[in-house]
């Protein structure tokens, strides 16, 4: 088929593969297999000092200035913390790897659609998951998902039971900045991934990390978007019910921060980021990958499927990663 004859599909969707609940977050003793309460959010009012940065129309005039710096902080905020008669944080979150990938749970041009599978499964024959995976295994294994509540930390436990099988990992063994040769149970952990990613085998997991952080130690749920300006809080976290609770959507961020193929990325010392379509990072307010370096996602993948211009293997691995991560990739209409 002359590729000349294939236009990027309008309406084109993928389902993401890598299916995770949200987390919820329990509080115990280091270890133990009994006796885990789930952890409340707690209300708060705080008064404290005037921080931020004033405005410039203030802080040029020097009774204004003063006056301002003078006046109480009060807020009130939602706060969380393990009981004092708690040392340990538990994350626990289900985690379920769907197969299937070649096929787009939307597209509306018969001919790119099948150009388009062409192109995974020859990904698939030549390549295999077995990278990605080792990359997903990894960043269980090394509690990333934990984010805010793996800082500082002395002991983290991750364990990860499907069906009868159960894999253990001390998460300080593993780097966030590099990932290794997967050998042991993240081997093993990783081949079960891949088997999922592959549609050989139904891959449900539920992963369970023991944080050992000190008797009363505050914890860090995720932080809820206050749309409102009249919210009476200030700060709002995020529950299941009574539960203290990690949404989803920082789960999966985490679990698909492998991307360390982007431009310049050895020389950036940022470390893998995320797989996103612009290499998007919020925290950072910057896009590693921005269009005009032609290394987005949706230059490589038209041109790998338009064009059959086809990337290096490492360009390969980050678009078939964007594809699992899901979403709608259809061209816009002007």
């Amino acid at each position: 088929m002359a590729k000349s004859t294939i236009k990027t599909a309008s309406v084109l969707a993928f389902e993401r593969k890598l299916s995770n609940s949200d987390a919820v977050m329990l509080a115990g003793k280091w270890q133990e297999k009994e006796g885990w309460q789930p952890i409340k959010i707690q209300d708060k009012a705080v008064r404290g000092t005037i921080s931020n940065r004033l405005k410039n129309t203030i802080a040029s005039d020097p009774l204004m200035l003063d006056a301002e710096i003078q006046k109480a902080n009060l807020q009130r905020v939602d706060v969380a913390a393990l009981p004092y008669d708690t040392d340990t944080l538990k994350v626990c979150f289900t985690l379920r790897v769907l197969g299937d990938l070649s096929t787009p749970s939307v597209c509306n041009d018969r001919l790119y659609q099948a150009e388009l599978t062409s192109v995974i499964n020859g990904y698939i024959t030549r390549n295999g998951f077995s990278e990605l995976a080792a990359r997903y295994a990894e960043n269980i294994a090394n509690g990333r998902f934990l984010w805010r509540n793996r800082v500082g930390t002395e002991r983290i436990l991750v364990q990860v039971t499907s069906g009868e099988h159960t894999w253990k990992f001390n998460s300080h063994d593993y780097s966030l900045r590099a990932f290794s040769q997967p050998q042991g149970d993240l081997l093993e952990l990783a081949q079960a991934i891949e088997q999922g990613l592959a549609g050989n085998a139904f891959a449900l997991f539920n992963v369970e990390a023991q944080v050992y952080l000190g008797n009363g130690q505050e914890v860090f749920p995720s932080q809820e978007l206050v749309l409102d300006s009249n919210s009476k809080k200030s700060k709002v976290l995020y529950k299941i019910g009574d539960v203290a609770a990690m949404h989803s959507q920082k789960i999966g961020n985490a679990l698909r921060t492998i991307d360390t193929w982007y431009p310049e990325a050895d020389e950036q010392d940022v470390g893998p980021i995320s797989v996103e379509p612009y290499g998007s990072v919020t925290s950072r307010g910057i896009a590693y990958r921005q269009p005009v370096k032609k290394m987005d996602f949706y230059t490589l993948l038209d041109n790998w499927v338009t064009k059959a211009q086809e990337p290096d293997v490492a360009q390969q691995h980050y678009v078939m990663a964007t594809l699992i991560r899901g979403g709608v990739f259809g061209e816009k209409s002007e």
